[in-house]
């Protein structure tokens, strides 16, 4: 029987999943703005691809966090504490990017929308790059000491690892936005992405897989080397069907080899949920940093009607939602003035 810890542990890894995998898209396609859009009208598809799914993609987000402060609260006094800086500058980036998608076409002058097209960019970018670094930092450890509490600096946080993760979720979100454009975008844009994945996916996920690879080394098991073969299969068959023109099946591939290699990498993280740089007798586990049976059992109870239901509700959107974009739905981009 899995205990409660272990199978919130196992929850915070389907979010965290999730956030990645439906984020990942629409952080990639801010990012791409300014380099695959060559008109306004090619920037605009890009942005009605996400433009009815990516606040709901936040709540992802969100719920990871939360459920990570209700169940597993030392884990996140620990990280949050001690990766403060970042994830302010994560928030900060979210802002710029749904402020960006709000205001950019409030008036029609190229001038306005280029400023914040580039406020989306660099939000998205610096959102994915804090988010991986935080990720990989939970994974690869910090300077914990047998409190639990970070030693060192503010900038502790700071190193190959956190770079590593930084580039990882950067580069996915890239090739993952170019995997969604090619399937939700018709004509130029639908063109361009397709041969972007093409192009790019290999080197695209190899930050990511060497994440996953170097995770397995420190801590992993012969089983979670199972997976991880799944996700270069996964890599191999995106790439295969891109060049086929089966956008469908691409984006699907690469979902794969993300869920793979983020199954491998908390599936190696386990028992730990923080390991200590220190000592590893200091690290944060599913058990000793995770909140009291009574908790969780309440926890778990209302989550069972409520993960659902948010899951359910955002099938439903991209089933409506589901229809490719072209330049010509894209109506002339016009000022509203006061009357």
């Amino acid at each position: 029987m899995i205990s409660l810890p272990t199978l919130w542990f196992i929850v915070l890894a389907f979010l965290w999943t999730g956030y990645l995998f439906l984020e990942g898209f629409d952080l990639g396609v801010g990012m791409l703005m300014k380099l695959m859009g060559r008109s306004e009208k090619d920037r605009r598809v890009m942005l009605n691809t996400i433009g009815p799914v990516w606040d709901g993609n936040e709540v992802w987000l969100i719920t990871a966090g939360a459920m990570t402060f209700a169940t597993f609260p030392l884990w996140y006094a620990a990280l949050f504490s001690a990766l403060y800086i970042p994830l302010v500058l994560v928030l900060l980036g979210l802002i710029f990017r749904a402020v960006s998608i709000e205001y950019r076409g409030k008036h029609n002058d190229d001038r306005w929308r280029s400023r914040w097209d580039w406020a989306m960019a660099l939000g998205s970018f610096v959102s994915a790059f804090g988010v991986g670094a935080a990720l990989a930092l939970t994974t690869t450890g910090l300077p914990l000491n047998e409190n639990g509490d970070r030693v060192g600096g503010a900038f502790a946080w700071f190193n190959g690892y956190a770079v590593l993760g930084g580039f990882a979720v950067v580069a996915f979100c890239l090739v993952h936005a170019c995997a969604f454009l090619a399937l939700k975008s018709r004509g130029d844009i639908e063109m361009r992405a397709r041969r972007a994945v093409v192009r790019w996916l290999p080197l695209g996920v190899l930050p990511m897989a060497a994440w996953a690879i170097v995770v397995q080394q420190q801590n992993g098991k012969a089983l979670t080397l199972i997976p991880l073969v799944i996700a270069v299969a996964a890599v191999v068959l995106a790439w295969a069907a891109a060049r086929r023109g089966r956008e469908g099946w691409s984006f699907i591939w690469i979902g794969l080899f993300l869920v793979a290699g983020v199954f491998t990498i908390f599936a190696s993280l386990y028992p730990n949920v923080l390991p200590s740089t220190l000592n590893p007798e200091w690290s944060l586990t599913v058990n000793n940093a995770s909140s009291s049976d009574y908790t969780l059992t309440v926890i778990s109870w209302v989550s069972l009607f409520g993960l659902p239901l948010v899951v359910l509700y955002q099938g439903w959107t991209y089933w409506v939602f589901r229809k490719r974009i072209t330049a010509d739905s894209i109506p002339a981009a016009h000022s509203v003035t006061a009357q």
